[in-house]
């Protein structure tokens, strides 16, 4: 056994060729969870053709997976403390592997979505197993900065590369090849990580408390359902008994961890300065990440007139600049005050809306650069964040820590396209005239359904005028953002959480 803990800059801290080998190999199971998010992109139709699934259960095969994942996220981070983070990683990649198979060959639209929600699960085994790993392998602080902005700016590419992979995958097999890709992959992480990656785990956890999962289920799920349905077909009394009910739950989940001391979400999480903060300024970044491609993708179809896999491919450009941004990011928050840099990523994400804000009806272009800039700033508050929030976190906590910023990631995410999307849609529906049909009034495919040339173009002109304000909103509140910023981290400092968490021998574990 070999303690785990500081975060120093001592040379035996550094993480060699091997623990960058692991690093690369726990990519892999990132990658596919947030492909697995828009993988269906294309493949809906030919599902359509050969299970022939009801509106409802179409809905459910896409959001299923989402709403597995976003419920289980607490579960999971605090299962892998308990039992070692490297045993759920396996675990999870057999139950995804198993799943994927399952999908691939569904007969039926409900054995399918069984499956997602299978998928789903093993999802939220494996994101707070990975990020959780990535603190306890990189115990030098400049190095684990480097690693959470590779993993962060992974993460965001690859939800953009699953709907291009899918759409490549079904030009040439059926459409259950776009699960099986993720089998390979799989296979190899069950065979590389017990060699490359060591165990790591909480030596005193404690009781897992039983009860604390469906609350924690309970608070998670209907505020995201809610919210998503509210963003899909506007807020009424269904939708906000949910959101309300969700919350009274999260109110006695809260509570309960509170009064026990082998609580799911330990009190020491929070005993460190910034993991709080950090928690929400990466929600608010997920917030404007999610509301803004709430508008991108249908611009480039619904608006310019491409095809699917056309508007996919153009929709990768922006990922180019995320690709840098991260990484230069967390070099420049090594030598400056990192607030003021994350900070500045939030006024760069604010930059790209505000391009966006002056797209037209034929602006590809500044619709690429726009998106680009935007997803530059919101990948750079991402990375420094996450990496503040895991370096102020007790290491023995490290996937709970992990588990928390990705739930507040899926409720971030859920809230803008809610948000920003129930601004677009009120400015939308004012703009078209009061004698356009009922479904043209709603969205913009449906005023194209319609094949009324001065309809189409009119509802192409509202929805562009819908995004401007919409990305006028995102950008206030990506503004807010860097001023909450400033002011919540004053009075935190580059190195403060590491410095902080040079704990006793033996309060973590690392088994080879």
């Amino acid at each position: 056994m070999t303690n785990a803990t500081s975060t120093t800059t001592d040379p035996s801290d550094l993480a060699g060729r091997k623990e960058w080998t692991a690093f690369v190999v726990l990519l892999l199971p990132l990658l596919l969870v947030s492909m697995d998010v828009s993988v269906l992109f294309f493949a809906i139709p030919s599902i359509d053709r050969d299970l022939a699934p009801s509106a409802t259960q179409q809905l459910w095969i896409f959001d299923v997976y989402a709403f597995a994942l976003a419920g289980l996220l607490i579960t999971m981070g605090s299962l892998g403390d308990r039992i070692g983070r490297r045993k759920l990683l396996l675990l999870g990649a057999v139950a995804f592997s198993a799943a994927s198979v399952a999908a691939a060959y569904a007969t039926s639209p409900e054995m399918l979505i069984g499956a997602r929600a299978l998928l789903g699960i093993g999802g939220a085994t494996l994101m707070p197993s990975t990020m959780g790993l990535v603190r306890n392998m990189f115990r030098n602080e400049q190095q684990r900065s480097r690693a959470v902005g590779i993993w962060s700016g992974a993460m965001a590419g690859g939800i953009a590369l699953g709907s291009v992979l899918s759409g490549v995958m079904l030009e040439h097999f059926w459409w259950g090849s776009v699960f099986l890709i993720n089998v390979p992959a799989m296979v190899l992480l069950l065979i590389l990580v017990p060699v490359l990656v060591p165990e790591f785990k909480d030596p005193d956890p404690g009781r897992f408390d039983l009860l604390s999962v469906p609350l924690s289920m309970g608070a998670v799920l209907p505020v995201i359902y809610g919210v998503k349905e509210s963003a899909a077909h506007g807020l009424d009394p269904r939708n906000a008994l949910l959101v309300a009910a969700g919350l009274l739950i999260g109110w006695a989940f809260v509570r309960r961890q509170r009064s026990r001391g082998d609580a799911m979400i330990s009190r020491e999480l929070f005993r460190g300065r910034g993991f709080a903060a950090g928690i929400g300024l990466n929600s608010l970044a997920s917030f404007a990440m999610m509301g803004s491609a709430f508008f991108t993708t249908q611009y480039l179809q619904s608006v310019l007139g491409m095809s699917t896999m056309e508007a996919a491919l153009w929709s990768l450009a922006p990922s180019l600049a995320v690709g840098a941004a991260a990484p230069t990011a967390t070099a420049i928050a090594q030598r400056t005050d990192r607030r003021y840099v994350i900070a500045a990523g939030f006024v760069i994400a604010a930059a790209g809306f505000s391009l966006l804000s002056l797209a037209g009806t034929d602006s590809l272009w500044l619709l690429l650069i726009g998106s680009a800039v935007m997803s530059s700033g919101i990948v750079t508050v991402m990375a420094l964040v996450s990496d503040l929030a895991l370096a102020t976190a007790p290491p023995e906590k490290a996937g709970s820590a992990a588990s928390l910023l990705e739930t507040g990631q899926e409720f971030g995410g859920a809230t803008g396209m809610a948000l920003l999307g129930a601004v677009a849609t009120a400015v939308y529906g004012a703009d078209l005239p009061d004698s356009a049909p009922e479904a043209a009034r709603k969205t913009l495919p449906g005023a194209l359904a319609t094949g009324d040339a001065s309809l189409i173009s009119a509802g192409r002109e509202a929805f562009v005028h819908s995004m401007q304000y919409a990305s006028v909103a995102g950008a206030a509140i990506l503004l807010t953002g860097a001023v909450l910023t400033v002011t919540l981290l004053r009075r935190h400092r580059a190195g403060d959480a590491d410095a902080a968490l040079k704990e006793p021998a033996g309060s973590a574990t690392a088994a080879a």
